[in-house]
Order: C-alpha cells, then sequence, then structure tokens
C-alpha cells in the first residue's frame, strides 16, 4: 500500500501580510483570526454588471461599460497593441494635454518602476516631442536605470516624426555622454529618416559623425549614404563617400556601380559615366538590361536625348540584348524629344525581333510624325496599329486630326471625327479643334456652322466650347481680326456669350484697338448681356487709356455696387490715370481700396502707404529711405508713389521737403527734369486745394460762410 500524501496544510495570516507588488494587503478574511469589517449597506437597486473589458479601459471613466463609453478611435487602436501601464502612462499625458509637469510626474509615481522596455513602448506612439524627451530623462533617473538601444531608437523616432529631426541627430551624443556608445544601427536609423525625406546634407552630417564616433558602415550602408546623396543632387559628396569606401577595403556591388552611374546621368556627366562602367566590367560584371533601362530613365527625366542613345550603344557593345521594355522606354523618349525617325528606327527592330509592340508606342510615333509634318507615315502606323489587333484610343485620332488639318485635308479629318463618334470614344474640345480653325481661317462660316450643329447633337456644351476655341484663337495678335469676322457670323444665329466678349475685348486692349473694345463694351448690352466685374474691369483699362477717366471711375463704381473686385490691372491703370489729371486723394482712396480687397496688391501700392507714414515725420531723407528700399526690391517709382510723396507731404509735411525728395530723384537720374517740373506744378496746386479746404471748413465751422457770400467772395467758396 502506497504511502498517503499528507493533508494540505491552510496557511493562515495573523494581522497585516507585507504587500509586495504581485499581492495586496490582506485586512482579515475568510482564514484569519480577525475578525472582518462589516460589509457596507448599499441601495437595494439591482444592476446588472458588466464583465471588465480591459480594451475599453478609460483612466476618466473606471467603471463605465461598453455601452457607455466611447473611446476615441485613436485611443482604440492603441488599445489594441498597448500594455496597460504603457496605456496609463499615455492617458497621464493626455489627461494633462501633453504639459509635462507636477500632474504627471505624481500620476507616473504611482508606478513601482518603469523598465526600458516599457519608455521605447510609450515613445513608439507619442507624438509630442517635449513630453517624450522629458519621460525620457525622467525614466532615465531612476535608481539603477539604464536606457537600452530601442528606447533610444523610440527616441529618435518620435523626434524625427515631429520633424525634430536635429535633435534626433543628437541622440548618439547623448548614448555616448551616457555610457551607451552608439553601434551602426543608430547611424542607420537616422540615415534612412533622412533620405527618406531627401535631406542629402543631413545623410552626409550624419556620416561624418560617424567617422567622429570610429564607426565604419557595411556595404548596404554605404551603398544608401551615396544613393541619397545622389538622388538629392549631391553627386561630388557622393564620390567622396564612395573614395571613402575604397579606403575602408571594400568590394563594389553591383548595386553600388549603379548608384553613382545613375547619379552621373543625372548629372549629364557622360564621360565620368563610361569610366566608372569600365571599372564596373573589369571589377565585376556588365550591366543588364534592367541596369541599361534604368540609365536610360535617368537620362530622359534629364532631357539629355544624347545621353540615352550612348547608353544604348553601351549596350550594344557589351552585347547586352534589349527587352520590350528597353525599347518601349527609348521610343517613347525620342518621339518626345522630337527624334522621331531614331524611335522608328527602333520601332522596326522591335517588329523583326518580334517583341510585342504597346499601343503607347503607336501613340508617341504617331503624335511625333505628325509633329513633323509627317502625316502619310502617321496614317500608315494607324493601319499598322488596327491589323496588330489594337484599337486606337482617343489621343492617336485627336493627333492624326489635328495633323490633316494642318495639310489642308479636312475631309479626312471629318471622318475620322465621324469614327470617334461611332465608336463611342466621347469626343472633347480638342478633337474638333483643328476642323473648326480650319474653317474659320478657311473662311468657310457655313461649314463652321454645320460643325458645330453636329456638335450639338453630340452633346458638347458648344457655348463653352466656343468660349476655348476664341481663347484659343486670340491667343496670336494675327488671328484676332480673323476671330471677330467668324464672330459677327455667329452672333447673328445666336451663338454668344459675355465670356467670348470679354475674351475679344481683352485681346483687343492688348493689341491696342481700345475703340473696338468699348464698342464690343456697349454691345453686350445692347444684346441683352449683364457685364460682370471682368467686362468692367476690361472697359475701365480701355476707358483710360481712351482718355474718358469719368466713365473710367464709372465702371469702376458699377463694380463696387455689384459687391465685387477690379482686376489688378484696372487698379493699376485707373491709378495712374487719376495722377494725370491730378486726383491725388481719388488715387490714395483707390490704393487703400485696392490693398484692402485683394491678397497680394501691387507692391507700388504697398510702398505708397509706406511713404504716407513716412511724410509724417516732415523729413525728406526718410521718404528718400523707402524710395531706395522701393529700387532695391526692383520696383521704380511711378506715377503713383510720387503722388503719394505729394499726399503726404502735403498733408504732414511742407513743400520744401517734398521739393528735396523729387530734386534727390532726379539727381540718381530715376525722375527727368521735365517730369520734375510737371510733379512741382502738381505740388502747387494740390497744396492750394487743400489749404482752401482748411479755410472753408474754417469758416463753415464759426459760421462765417454767408457772411463772405454776402459780399460776393467766391474765391474760397
Amino acid at each position: 500500500m502506497p504511502p498517503q500524501s499528507p493533508p494540505p496544510k491552510f496557511q493562515i495570516f495573523h494581522g497585516h501580510r507585507r504587500p509586495t507588488q504581485n499581492r495586496p494587503t490582506v485586512r482579515g478574511g475568510l482564514f484569519s483570526d480577525r475578525v472582518s469589517q462589516p460589509s457596507r449597506k448599499y441601495p437595494t437597486t439591482v444592476t446588472q454588471s458588466q464583465p471588465f473589458d480591459l480594451s475599453k479601459w478609460d483612466t476618466h471613466l473606471p467603471q463605465s461599460s461598453p455601452s457607455t463609453s466611447s473611446p476615441n478611435p485613436d485611443d482604440t487602436t492603441l488599445l489594441s497593441f498597448l500594455s496597460p501601464i504603457a496605456r496609463f502612462i499615455l492617458d497621464a499625458f493626455r489627461k494633462n494635454r501633453n504639459h509635462w509637469g507636477p500632474p504627471v510626474v505624481s500620476e507616473l509615481r504611482k508606478l513601482r518602476r518603469v523598465t526600458p522596455d516599457l519608455v521605447a513602448e510609450v515613445l513608439k506612439v507619442q507624438n509630442d516631442p517635449v513630453s517624450a524627451s522629458k519621460f525620457f530623462h525622467w525614466a532615465g533617473k531612476q535608481k539603477g536605470f539604464k536606457h537600452t538601444y530601442s528606447s533610444y531608437n523610440a527616441l529618435a523616432y518620435c523626434l524625427n516624426r515631429s520633424n525634430r529631426f536635429r535633435s534626433a541627430d543628437q541622440v548618439p551624443e547623448l548614448m555616448d555622454s551616457q555610457g551607451k556608445p552608439p553601434s551602426e544601427k543608430q547611424f542607420e536609423i537616422l540615415i534612412r529618416m533622412h533620405s527618406d525625406a531627401n535631406r542629402g546634407l543631413r545623410v552626409y552630417y550624419v556620416y561624418e559623425k560617424m567617422k567622429k564616433f570610429g564607426v565604419k558602415p557595411r556595404v548596404f550602408l554605404y551603398n544608401r549614404i551615396m544613393d541619397a546623396l545622389a538622388k538629392t543632387g549631391y553627386l561630388d559628396l557622393a564620390l567622396s563617400v564612395y573614395d571613402d569606401f575604397r579606403d575602408d577595403g571594400l568590394v563594389e556591388e553591383s548595386v553600388t556601380f549603379m548608384i553613382l552611374i545613375k547619379g552621373m546621368c543625372k548629372m549629364g556627366r557622360i564621360d565620368e559615366m563610361l569610366q566608372l562602367l569600365e571599372r564596373m566590367r573589369a571589377n565585376l560584371c556588365k550591366p543588364d538590361v534592367f541596369a541599361y533601362t534604368a540609365m536610360i530613365k535617368v537620362f530622359l527625366s534629364e532631357g539629355n536625348l544624347d545621353g540615352c542613345v550612348r547608353a544604348w550603344e553601351e549596350m550594344k557593345r557589351d552585347r547586352v540584348e534589349a527587352d520590350a521594355m528597353a525599347y518601349a522606354t527609348l521610343v517613347t523618349g525620342l518621339c518626345k524629344g522630337g527624334r522621331v525617325e531614331k524611335g522608328y528606327e527602333l520601332f522596326r527592330e522591335m517588329k523583326a525581333k518580334g517583341f510585342l509592340i504597346d499601343r503607347v508606342i503607336y501613340g508617341v510615333l504617331i503624335e511625333g510624325f505628325v509633329a513633323d509634318s509627317k502625316v502619310g507615315v502617321a496614317c500608315d502606323l494607324l493601319k499598322d496599329l488596327v491589323d496588330s489587333g489594337y484599337r486606337p484610343d482617343l489621343g492617336i485620332y485627336n493627333s492624326l486630326i489635328e495633323g490633316l488639318c494642318n495639310v489642308k485635308r479636312v475631309d479626312k479629318a471629318y471622318k475620322i471625327f465621324r469614327v470617334t463618334v461611332q465608336e463611342g470614344l466621347q469626343p472633347d474640345f480638342a478633337t474638333v479643334n483643328p476642323i473648326l480653325v480650319f474653317y474659320a481661317e478657311t473662311r468657310k462660316v457655313d461649314k463652321f456652322c454645320e460643325m458645330l450643329a453636329q456638335m450639338e447633337k453630340c452633346g458638347f456644351p458648344v457655348i463653352d466650347d466656343l468660349l476655348k476655341f476664341f481663347s484659343f484663337i486670340v491667343g496670336k495678335e494675327d488671328r484676332v481680326t480673323m476671330g471677330l469676322e467668324v464672330f459677327e457670323e455667329l452672333k447673328v444665329k445666336g451663338y454668344y456669350s459675355l465670356g467670348i466678349y470679354n475674351t475679344f475685348m481683352e485681346a483687343l486692349h492688348k493689341s491696342g484697338k481700345v475703340k473696338k473694345a468699348l464698342s464690343l463694351f456697349n454691345e453686350t448690352k445692347d444684346v441683352g448681356l449683364q457685364p460682370d466685374s471682368s467686362t468692367y474691369s476690361i472697359a475701365i483699362m480701355c476707358f483710360v487709356e481712351d482718355g474718358d477717366i469719368h466713365e473710367a471711375c464709372a465702371c469702376y463704381n458699377k463694380i463696387i455696387e455689384m459687391s465685387c473686385v477690379p482686376s489688378i490691372a484696372a487698379y493699376r491703370l485707373l491709378a495712374r490715370g487719376l495722377c494725370k489729371i491730378g486726383e491725388i486723394d481719388a488715387v490714395m482712396l483707390l490704393v487703400r481700396d485696392c490693398l484692402a480687397s485683394v491678397t497680394s496688391g501691387p507692391l507700388e501700392f504697398k510702398y505708397s502707404l509706406t511713404i504716407l507714414h513716412a511724410c509724417k515725420s516732415n523729413n525728406a531723407e526718410k521718404v528718400v529711405e523707402v524710395l531706395n528700399e522701393m529700387i532695391q526690391q526692383g520696383c521704380p517709382p511711378d506715377d503713383v508713389v510720387y503722388s503719394a510723396i505729394i499726399s503726404g507731404m502735403c498733408k504732414h509735411g511742407t513743400i520744401e521737403e517734398a521739393r528735396k525728395i523729387f530734386s534727390n530723384l532726379k539727381e540718381h537720374k530715376i525722375l527727368t527734369e521735365a517730369n520734375m517740373i510737371v510733379y512741382d506744378e502738381v505740388l502747387i496746386e494740390h497744396m492750394k486745394k487743400k489749404t482752401a479746404d482748411l479755410v472753408v471748413s474754417g469758416l463753415k465751422f464759426f459760421g462765417l460762410e454767408n457772411k463772405l457770400r454776402a459780399k460776393g467772395c467766391k474765391l474760397l467758396l
């Protein structure tokens, strides 16, 4: 009979048990000789308790149920993988709005100890750099505490996320000061951060710091450094790093060579690139087709077609068979760069080798031949495209329509337009614009109207497309008259809009035909169109150049009544027109209204207000300083600035100080003698006007106006 095990002994606690981290304080109970405290009496209301869910724990609502608490979605995401103590620390930050202070410290002191892994866990999700740094240093002050590499790395990541990358670069010094020399991993983290953000100089700064700490990078990290420098345009620094690479006795990989070769391709240093290719062939291997394709892409991105051809020749020299991607890359680049003949040769090589030719290659070849006025070859390529089983897209059809219209074959272009409609390609304005331009140039208005009717059947917004058409036409000054003739015919048939009128008015104003532009402005009212702010702005400029300032001001008032803002060009011309007739006060009001209404007003308007402020000192030297600063900014004084000088000195200064300013400008050959005489007369007249206004105001104030009228004194009244 086996021996029986003794019965289990029950441990009975007498008094208070010493608490530990895992066991709370016991104050009597079932297995104690102490009498337990009587339970408190609670209300008899019965509530159904919900089980505690740690994932929905909230320090503000410790007993909240899932039905009553609605945590922040960001907090819910964090709760899914953070430990409870990390969540407690983050809640301490959140409750105090990430402000480090005594409340946060008192919350953290409730914890028995914070481990380095816990510090790293908190810093990985903390986005406030100040509170993260304070917490990092607070944790380091614990007795016997030493940060680990993970906590240092988490601090660097946190600082970089908050765009404090310069502070993150100082983490290696912090590690060294705390007896934890940085390893290559810490520098790799910093280099990766800067390279991802395209901060090439900061990458080189970290690399120099690596050498100061005596850390030698691996081949992978060397490649990362050189790649970041080459991509950001610091090729010379990348080559200096490559020299250090070779001095360390490391062996190049194919990636090492390709990083430098692509950097040289980007900078257009073809000779150095060829030398490095020779070194690559001698020390390692020949570049493959993928390497050459990458080189061609870099050359194309910089628009260096000669470099592309040179790289292609080097690929043939190495007897590397080009694939379809290499052919497509070079053909596309050559056609877009204007070397369609060379691209066509490569296209025929592709067909001879049996490569699958993409529709994109056909498209760029057709566009290239159309731009080169070889529409026949483009049409042959279209036939070849259809025979190959492809369906042409709208871009190919648009190119052919434009090319056919350029060679006066609008009948075939119209047939292609019909094909696009039949195939359901949804032709747009770019499809019909060449045909409309041809009909307009040949004065075939009937055909033009037939085309508009066809466009209406296809669902085109005809009026909007006509606005685009006339905007395209008036882009060249020699076509403005032709466009007006077509527009005169279309108006009879009801094809007009306010936008078209504005387009022609602006074009006529630029070409100096102000009278014709004003006639169109008057015509808008006759046809029942309501002018908008753009119409009135153009009319203001036309009236000013025509010398009718009164009508220009009336148009300006119309814009203000509409609660709109004139164009900046209208503000400028109206201000200059008012300056010429001596309305100085009106000019200053216009300047203030412009700067208060637009976001970026003219520079001369801004300096005009500065000059007015400088005139309050009645010191010509201060005004001259403002004028010198204005000239240094590339804004020479004009009529508005001179009006500001006159207005400021007549209000706050004297005629003598104003004349000193004009004399200084004349000495520096900024103001001619004739203009100086004109502005001196305007200065005197404006001073007389201001003096008269002051006298009249004084007479009205003392009630002497009627007595002077009775005596026949009309000089000032």
